[in-house]
């Protein structure tokens, strides 16, 4: 067999890590071919809770599966990884405002990224714990990886929203393309229908419905996650971990031609982004690395909404300044 790829998993006792964990074991994200050792790591109160998650991962006989090691040590977890999933992160309580959030999950992603020097030379760092961008931005800002090796996960909102137009235009998901999610993981993102393609025609000459897209549509896919916790009572965690393991395949593979996916990465000054934040944008994979798809066009209405959500990853930015 091939040589095993080590993947670390943060917050690995918790709900959307448990979704991922048994999809990374199996070969359904690497191929049956390939085997999987896995690193995960958690915080002392919850490592009682990973062992059940590890006698789990055993019950299961994944002939894919060589190793798992659990720790609480992040320099443990990180070293030799191929790839990390950062999924860990404190969730706001009760009263706390999203700058408190970033506040209290900074120092975590501080930490993170200087272990992550311990990663393999080909690692890819995805973020998913929230606030995502911002907490990749700490992460890569104290770390010696490489920049564009780090990206934070904008892919639940894509899947969240090529579903939404797929239902409206009475088609599969998969005649959705060209869909970009402008921005943060946050309720001002902008998933941007006018550039999307529908069976390979402009979405808007499929669905005509403008109101519906400015009205329903964007607003429901900003709001999706609130709307998730309130129906079943915690955030999203399965449809969270497919999403990841998407991301991470994306960004694996050659990018469909034609088509891009999603992700957020260091911005360089792409459509005027402040060069150094971590921005989402439409990509492409190709050989060893992504580029960000360039040449798209905004109409005035989406340029309020793109500006929107620039202005609130700049005011993220200067909430953890001293972190970077």
């Amino acid at each position: 067999m091939a040589e095993p790829i080590r993947v670390a998993v943060t917050g690995a006792a918790g709900q959307i890590a448990y979704s991922a964990i048994f999809r990374l074991a199996s070969g359904a994200v690497f191929g049956p071919d390939r085997p999987v050792h896995l690193s995960l790591l958690e915080i002392p109160p919850a490592m009682k809770v990973l062992e059940s998650v590890v006698m789990e991962l055993d019950d299961c006989a994944f002939p894919t599966l060589v190793g798992v090691e659990m720790t609480d040590q992040a320099n443990q977890a990180f070293d030799g990884v191929n790839a990390a999933l950062l999924i860990g992160s404190r969730p706001r309580g009760p009263g706390m405002e999203r700058a408190d959030l970033i506040r209290v999950n900074g120092p975590i992603f501080v930490g993170q990224g200087q272990a992550l020097n311990r990663a393999a030379a080909d690692v890819r760092v995805v973020v998913v714990g929230n606030p995502c961008n911002t907490n990749c931005l700490i992460a890569m800002s104290n770390s010696d990886v490489p920049k564009d090796r780090f990206s934070a996960m904008m892919r639940l909102d894509y899947n969240r929203a090529k579903t939404m137009l797929a239902k409206k235009a009475g088609v599969p998901v998969t005649a959705v393309t060209n869909l970009a999610i402008w921005g943060n993981h946050s309720n001002n993102q902008y998933p941007d229908f006018e550039n999307a393609r529908i069976h390979g025609q402009p979405l808007t000459n499929v669905i005509t419905d403008q109101n519906w897209l400015q009205e329903t549509f964007v607003p429901d896919v900003q709001t999706r996650g609130a709307v998730v916790i309130k129906a079943r009572g915690s955030s999203s965690a399965a449809s969270g971990a497919i999403a990841a393991l998407d991301h991470l395949l994306s960004l694996r593979q050659p990018t469909p031609e034609g088509d891009w996916f999603v992700a957020a990465v260091l911005s360089t000054g792409e459509y005027g982004v402040d060069p150094g934040l971590i921005f989402g944008y439409p990509l492409r994979v190709k050989g060893d690395g992504w580029e960000i798809v360039e040449g798209l066009t905004l109409s005035d209405w989406g340029q309020v909404k793109f500006n929107k959500v620039l202005d609130e990853l700049r005011q993220e930015r200067e909430v953890v300044k001293d972190l970077l």
